[in-house]
């Protein structure tokens, strides 16, 4: 039998070492990055339902963040989150008028679509469209942040039963023929009356108004939601109403987890003896001479401050501001209501007080 020769054992020896040598760093940088790709991967899917509604949490519903002011106008924004993904994203207030039309049918779309891709608001903004993507952002983050927030409540928006009882008013729309603006009534959480307390006047606009309304106040409560369809001949209207009505159904829900109501709130005085104080903000009231925008302080149901977070500036506004405004938020708490008197010399700053006041009282349930 031939023998072996002994330097070809070394040989083949050292070709299995260096073999092995070769397996092994072959198969330790494709592990390194596969389950460095998972950990980050990991990362951020947690990262995604953190920003839409924590890790866990399940949310759908439609949330308008805040109007955010800029130079050329007000941003604001909602997203429609379906099981903790953004499926839409709309501008419901963008700034309009001379060129700012222009960069608006610029921007928006861009800025839509880039929240879907991103699911997030750190989205790029919009050559020549500064402010506006800004403005656009900051929205954004204010309606992801109102995700979050019904998510830690258990449980998202988007059931009726979600809805907080009481009156709310949503957000003034301007269409191209007026403003809309709606006002929902939530029992047992259902809508059980929706009117339009704003809606486009003169000429025509009345008569479409008046074959609109009606079919758009019952729609929304036979459907309860803002997903009614078009009157025909009136798409301008009832666009706005249904923006509108959309706002006022996120304010129910978001009010849905405080319990607000006549009937919740008394038995959350009986089961506590420490009252509460809530603040609420109501929506800004444009006006001839700028906005006004009044926040209120409610300790059990009742109103024990009022102050005008905005109000018209320059020139004579500033005398009529400082001579109406402590008048207004004085009858605001003296009062308990909207129903104060206008300040003579101050018609304008007074009628927007009352409708941001009334928005403000809305959102708090009475």
């Amino acid at each position: 039998m031939r023998k072996s020769h002994p330097l070809r054992r070394v040989v083949l020896a050292s070709a299995a070492t260096v073999s092995g040598i070769v397996l092994l760093l072959t198969l330790k940088p494709s592990s390194d990055p596969s389950s460095t790709a998972e950990a980050a991967g990991t990362g951020g899917t947690a990262a995604q339902e953190a920003a839409q509604g924590g890790a866990g949490a399940v949310v759908s519903g439609t949330m308008t963040g805040d109007a955010v002011k800029t130079q050329y106008g007000n941003v604001q924004v909602r997203i429609t989150v379906v099981n903790n993904k953004i499926t839409k994203a709309e501008a419901v207030q963008a700034p309009e008028g001379g060129t700012s039309t222009q960069k608006t049918e610029l921007a928006v779309p861009k800025l839509n679509a880039d929240v879907l891709a991103k699911q997030t608001s750190e989205i790029d903004t919009v050559s020549g469209a500064t402010y506006t993507s800004e403005g656009y952002k900051k929205s954004l983050q204010s309606a992801i942040d109102k995700a979050n927030a019904s998510a830690t409540q258990g449980g998202g928006q988007g059931g009726g039963s979600a809805l907080a009882a009481g009156s709310f008013t949503g957000d003034v729309q301007q269409t191209e023929y007026g403003n809309v603006q709606v006002k929902i009534t939530v029992a047992g959480g259902k809508i059980t009356k929706s009117e339009a307390v704003q809606a486009p006047k003169g000429g025509t606009s009345d008569q479409k108004t008046a074959l609109s309304v009606p079919k758009l106040n019952a729609a929304a409560v036979t459907k309860q939601s803002a997903d009614v369809d078009t009157v025909s001949g009136a798409t301008y209207t009832s666009e706005g109403y249904k923006k509108s009505l959309q706002s006022a159904i996120d304010k129910a829900k978001a009010g849905g987890g405080a319990q607000q109501g006549s009937g919740s709130s008394e038995s959350a005085g009986s089961s506590s003896g420490a009252a509460q104080a809530r603040t609420v903000t109501g929506t800004v009231a444009q006006t001839q001479y700028g906005p006004v925008q009044v926040r209120i302080t409610v300790v059990d149901g009742k109103i024990t401050k009022a102050e005008a977070v905005q109000a018209p500036k320059g020139g004579t506004s500033d005398q009529k501001t400082a001579l109406s405004v402590p008048k207004l938020n004085a009858a605001a708490v003296t009062k308990q209501s909207a129903d104060v008197d206008t300040v003579s010399g101050a018609t304008y700053t007074s009628e927007g007080y009352k409708k941001s006041l009334q928005s403000a009282l809305d959102q708090a349930g009475g």
